[in-house]
């Protein structure tokens, strides 16, 4: 069994995770062999309800990318994970590297920030933006 700061550790590391994390850890485990594998659940920090699991980052090193451009590479994580993204994942940050390149810069970049809103948000769109400006010259 382990203690509670193990289980930390192993989430902060791309670790088990929820049943969608844990799907896309064994996915990409087995159709690209990674040497290094890091699942992160982006999803608390885009407003979703708790537990859900809809953004994640993957950094994936596999000796599969050697000699492939980065679009062939998210191609092969896009591919190995199908399924999951015509449903509940919604939003994939992939880095891909080859076991070289990971040698050379062991970091992962750090996660993109949110740029949507919550759905419970008001959005303008660019003609309400516009008829704004029109009617402020106007005054």
């Amino acid at each position: 069994m382990r203690g509670p700061l193990l289980a930390a550790a192993a989430a902060a590391m791309g670790g088990p995770g929820g049943p969608l994390a844990r799907t896309i850890r064994a996915k990409l485990t087995a159709a690209l062999q990674p040497t290094h594998l890091e699942v992160r659940d982006d999803s608390p920090r885009h407003g979703g309800p708790p537990g859900a699991e809809t953004h994640f980052g993957v950094l994936v090193v596999s000796a599969l990318f050697a000699g492939l451009s980065p679009l062939q590479r998210h191609r092969l994580v896009h591919e190995a994970l199908r399924a999951e993204l015509a449903g509940p994942l919604h939003a994939l940050q992939v880095t891909a590297r080859t076991p070289e390149q990971w040698q050379s810069d062991p970091q992962n970049p750090p996660a993109p920030p949110c740029l949507g809103g919550s759905k419970r948000e008001k959005r303008r769109g660019a003609g309400e933006e516009e008829e704004e400006e029109e009617a402020a010259g106007k005054q």
